[in-house]
Parts: structure tokens; sequence; C-alpha cells
């Protein structure tokens, strides 16, 4: 029977999973699949698994239990297996690197930071006080100035300043943060974010990066969104 899979532990891990619901229209019990001294935390499955609310929640919901009392190595959401013994082989056959990744994440939870401009006002008219020629540009065009090649020369240079100064502030607010992490990975941006990026931050640190999110989101300013989430399973590390 397919098997979805959830995790992976070492074999000292608790896997404490009483009460907490797998995916799926009808779940099925949580169960294991081990080999060696690693353990796959799976359940058996009917149908292919869609990512519906419910099941998004209930796949989250197996990966927070088992953070709560050990390293595990959580697979993204609609990861399958044929059956147990495909599961075993992965083990098997991966075994060291899981280990490995096992012990790198110990004690560690990741957190990701996103950076949006919330508000282009304060950050356009900083453009247009530091830029002469854009200075320039807007007052012929506010002055009256037909020339249809205005509005195009100053939206390109707009443009062009806006997208270097998110990427400077990108690269700071990362050299701000990356110290409370034991490893990050700077995302490409998507949608309106210009920054998106993800943190293995040790539990020690977990207070002293929000008291620098606390910091870092008074300071910045000039219209810009910070928003921090976590502590989360540490997907971008496995």
């Amino acid at each position: 029977m397919p098997l979805y899979v959830y995790s992976i532990t070492a074999e000292d891990h608790p896997r404490r999973l009483d009460g907490v619901s797998g995916v799926g229209s009808e779940p099925t019990a949580l169960r294991t699949v081990a080999a060696g001294s690693l353990y796959a935390v799976v359940s058996d499955i009917e149908e292919e698994v869609r990512p519906k609310r419910r099941d998004l929640t209930a796949h989250q919901e197996v990966q927070e239990r088992l953070m709560a009392d050990g390293p595990v190595l959580p697979l993204q959401f609609g990861y399958t297996a044929a059956d147990d013994l495909a599961v075993q082989q992965a083990l098997e056959s991966n075994a060291e690197s899981y280990l490995s990744a096992l012990d790198r994440l110990d004690g560690c939870a990741e957190y990701h930071v996103r950076a949006s401009q919330a508000d282009q006002t304060p950050l356009l008219h900083q453009i247009l006080g530091d830029l002469p020629e854009a200075r320039d540009l807007n007052d012929r065009i506010r002055g009256g100035d037909q020339d249809p090649r205005l509005p195009l020369a100053l939206g390109e240079l707009i443009a062009r300043e806006v997208e270097a100064r998110q990427e400077t502030l990108a690269a700071g607010l990362t050299e701000a943060l990356a110290p409370f992490s034991r490893e990050h990975i700077a995302h490409p941006p998507s949608a309106d974010d210009f920054l998106n990026l993800s943190l293995l931050v040790p539990e020690g640190q977990q207070d002293s990066l929000r008291v620098a999110e606390a910091n870092l989101t008074r300071e910045i300013g000039g219209g810009v969104e910070l928003r921090f989430s976590g502590p989360l399973p540490p997907y971008s590390f496995v």
C-alpha cells in the first residue's frame, strides 16, 4: 500500500504521535518504518493527497509535534513512497547523510524573514532628494515639459535606483541577522518582497533574534515592512 512520508528521525527520538491525525480524507494512524538507526514517520494512503488546507495543517502538525521532542528531517508536503520496502531502502542508502543532517539540526528551528516596500512614497522622495538627475526630470515634467521621453527616463532611473537600494538593504539585513543563525539561505525574492531569508537558529539564539527583529523594524522605517515567522520545521535546511 502506498505511504505518505512526513519526517525522518533518529532511533532515540520518542516519536510521540498520540492524538495527531494524518493526511487524507480518511486518515489512517501514523506509524513508523525503521531501517537501522533511522525511522520514517508515515501513514497509509489510498488516494492522491492534494494540498488542501486540512492536509497541509495535518502535515505541519506532525512536524511540530515531532520537533518538540528532538531533531527531525521534515519532508515537504506531498512526499509518498510505494511501500514500506521503498522507505527502508531510502533510509539505508542515505543513512550517513540523514544522520549527519539530524546532528546539524539538533536544537535548531527555522525562521523566515521577508521584507517588502509597503509604501514607496518615502523611498521615492529620498531618491528625488539624493539624485539631481531624477530631481531635474521630475521638475521638468511638473513644470509642463511635454517631451514624451521624460516620464520614461524618470521611471527607468527611479526603477534602477529602487532596485539598487533594496538590494543594499537586503544585504544589510542579512548581515545583521546571520550571526544569530547556524546557517542561512537567501532565497530568490517573490511577489513584492525584496528579501526572502531562511535562518537556522539555535534555541539559545531565538530570543536574541526577536530582539534584533524589533530593533531592525524600528530602525529601517521608510515604508519597509519586515516580517518574521517561526519557529518552524527546518524544511529549507534538509
